[in-house]
């Protein structure tokens, strides 16, 4: 009888948990898909937001197991507080970013948005404070809650094999579209190799906003997707419900005249990024490993595309030709790894 009653409350908490994970992670981010709304009618800047939706999934994660798990002595509190707090600012300062669009500061001469350079300067000093705070949490509280490092080797193949991967893809949509001069010139621009330098020490940085995301998606969901529906077909409906979660920023950030085009462009994106990332975080049981190649996948985009800047996510215009490139490459690049042995195994992942 103890057996059943211990079973059927792990059940609730469990189904708790998952209540808390949506309610941060998609019900604040349609929520604050609405403000995003009003700001792009009337054009204000809506960067705030973005930066700020990448917190909510892992937010989410650690709201739920702070809510359900009071009694668990191995729950990192300190770590999952903080983050949780510095998240409730960040979304603080966009919803400010439309009641005050015009507030502004100047840095190094320049105007800038003060909820932009609030954000910028919260994010830098949040990562620097969860490396610290990881340091000082005992081991086995950061193993309990997937926040150790493992398997280095396997660790180190995934994160190199991503870059190669990348890079060759990266070369074949460069052929396909005809650009070989421009990304020459790309090649040729000493800033394209100073942000390539700055790229291993910038992570430290900025790292929590790719943390967040991928402790809600990678840690959290893909477990649970992969056991209701199966080891491939839990990432590729992962990969879905990654593409939807991006509603808001599609329509009113990323683009303004190709909204559909942008939906269906992130959906290949998320489904096939999101094989190799669950192939990786399978293969090397690290969190921190997805986390990396997020990040490289992020910042890769302004260098590769000669921008420099992160302003090469905004105001986009697509074409069906393009969205057929990337369905095409992504697809068949990184849609073999779904035959990769991880995604072989009989056992379900935990």
């Amino acid at each position: 009888m103890r057996d059943v009653k211990d079973l059927n409350k792990k059940s609730d908490q469990e189904a708790k948990r998952l209540k808390i994970y949506l309610a941060a992670a998609y019900g604040v981010t349609f929520l604050m898909g609405l403000l995003m709304w009003y700001g792009s009618s009337r054009h204000y800047d809506l960067s705030t937001f973005p930066n700020a939706q990448m917190y909510y999934p892992a937010a989410g994660v650690m709201l739920g197991v702070l809510f359900t798990q009071k009694g668990d002595a191995l729950v990192p509190k300190v770590f999952f507080i903080f983050l949780s707090c510095v998240t409730v600012i960040l979304a603080a300062a966009a919803v400010l970013s439309v009641i005050q669009p015009y507030a502004m500061v100047f840095y190094m001469g320049m105007p800038v948005s003060l909820w932009t350079l609030m954000q910028q300067v919260l994010i830098i000093g949040a990562s620097i404070a969860c490396w610290i705070l990881l340091l000082l949490t005992k081991k086995e509280k950061r193993r309990s809650y997937g926040l150790c490092w493992n398997k280095s080797a396997a660790s180190w193949f995934c994160i190199v094999l991503f870059v190669g991967v990348y890079l060759f893809r990266t070369v074949l949509v460069v052929l396909w579209s005809g650009q070989i001069s421009a990304f020459g010139m790309i090649a040729k621009n000493p800033n394209t190799w100073l942000m390539l330098a700055a790229l291993p020490v910038n992570f430290f940085f900025g790292f929590t906003a790719f943390f967040g995301e991928e402790y809600g998606w990678r840690y959290y969901l893909q477990p649970l997707m992969q056991k209701r529906f199966g080891m491939r077909g839990g990432v590729l409906l992962l990969g879905v419900v990654w593409g939807i979660w991006h509603l808001p920023v599609d329509l009113f950030y990323y683009t303004q005249d190709s909204q559909l085009l942008m939906v269906l462009s992130q959906q290949i994106t998320c489904i096939t990024l999101g094989i190799f990332f669950a192939y990786a975080y399978m293969k090397t049981e690290n969190i921190w490993v997805p986390v990396i190649l997020h990040y490289l996948t992020n910042n890769l985009v302004p260098i590769v595309s000669g921008v420099y800047t992160a302003s090469v996510f905004e105001n986009q215009s697509l074409t069906w030709g393009e969205l057929l490139m990337s369905f095409i490459v992504n697809g068949l690049i990184f849609g073999m790894f779904l035959f990769a042995k991880p995604f072989r195994r009989k056992e379900e992942f935990s």
